[in-house]
């Protein structure tokens, strides 16, 4: 069992996470098929949110008690969430410049951005698994968003495992505007890929943000998967991107949403949801430096998972780039999948 989803709040957990499921894909809609729905989301709101954290963090600095006692400031404070906050926000800001073919979106070697983006968000996932394995190793320890986190073999597994998800990305410069300029296609961005990704990050949302992985690592990873393989093939890392950077700039403002507070008898929402991990179903009774009422096994087994699959993907593209006797980052790889056509098709 992965979540402790089954007890008396069950109901409110599943109902809330179908909610946000259903929420991220259509806010996502509204930010794809127009420009001004993309400009509002990824332009307007952030600008407004980054003066809310800025006045924040100048408030801190004076030692002001509201902003002292703001959840964005007590479990949002750490560097991970902004710099995830901000690098999605880059990425849907630069796959809408390919998309309208704006700027520098028109010119053909800004076509490897999106590699380029989306392996700097990996790489801080990335970090932050080695950096949950080097602090909490088979201890629980409490980090500077007031998170019980258990680290050990499991972040080592999921952190290479991020590695490998790099080198299984495609024909980086293969991007395109679809036809009704709706969207950043990535044809050679198949299932494969979307598959290995979604392994992956989920596993690091149950490493490292356990508290929040019934929300980031279930609803945050359907919605653009949904999208992609129904009625948006080839727009997956749009997609991703987009829904990424909507939950994230949520999540910063109300964290408590998902948040179990520690030390306030663990108050929370009857929706919030812990992993397996909490082997007692609370966060009262934990102490750090310890492993009692740890149980990691579920952590290790998905992290294992990823770890496989990812290898067996840049695996299958070693073989098919020798058989070819092509480069795969400048070339397709996945041209015979109906996926690829299907989203190849599309392109402008």
């Amino acid at each position: 069992m992965l979540f402790n989803v089954y007890g008396e709040h069950a109901l409110a957990q599943w109902g809330m996470m179908l909610v946000v499921l259903v929420g991220l894909i259509l806010f996502n809609e509204f930010a794809r098929r127009t420009k001004w729905g993309g400009v509002i989301t990824f332009g307007v709101i952030p600008a407004a949110l980054t003066v809310y954290f800025l006045s924040i963090f100048i408030g801190v600095r004076m030692g002001a008690e509201w902003a002292l006692q703001n959840p964005t400031h007590l479990y949002m404070g750490g560097w991970f969430h902004y710099a995830k906050l901000y690098a999605a926000l880059t990425g849907c800001i630069g796959f809408m410049l390919i998309k309208y073919e704006l700027g520098i979106g028109k010119q053909h070697w800004f076509k490897c951005f999106p590699f380029i983006i989306v392996a700097i968000n990996i790489l801080i996932a990335v970090v932050s698994d080695f950096e949950h394995a080097a602090r909490f190793w088979y201890v629980w320890g409490l980090t500077e968003e007031g998170v019980w986190a258990f680290g050990g073999w499991h972040n080592i597994m999921n952190g290479v495992a991020g590695i490998l998800n790099i080198f299984c990305m495609t024909a980086w410069w293969s991007v395109y505007s679809s036809k009704d300029k709706t969207d950043m296609l990535w044809p050679d961005m198949t299932w494969v890929y979307i598959l290995v990704y979604d392994i992956w990050n989920f596993a690091y949302t149950y490493n490292c943000l356990p508290t929040h992985s019934w929300f980031c690592g279930i609803a945050l990873l359907l919605a653009p998967t949904i999208a992609a393989l129904g009625w948006n093939k080839g727009g997956w890392i749009q997609n991703r991107a987009n829904t990424l950077a909507i939950w994230c700039m949520f999540a910063q403002v109300v964290p408590l949403f998902q948040e179990w507070l520690v030390g306030e008898g663990g108050k929370h929402f009857a929706w919030a949801t812990l992993p397996s991990l909490y082997v007692n179903n609370d966060v009262t009774s934990i102490v750090a430096g310890t492993a009692e009422g740890a149980d990691p096994t579920a952590m290790t087994v998905v992290s294992a998972l990823a770890l496989i699959t990812n290898t067996i993907a840049i695996s299958y593209i070693i073989n098919q780039s020798c058989k070819r006797h092509i480069n795969p980052y400048t070339t397709d790889v996945f041209v015979d999948q109906k996926y690829y056509k299907d989203a190849a098709a599309r392109r402008a």
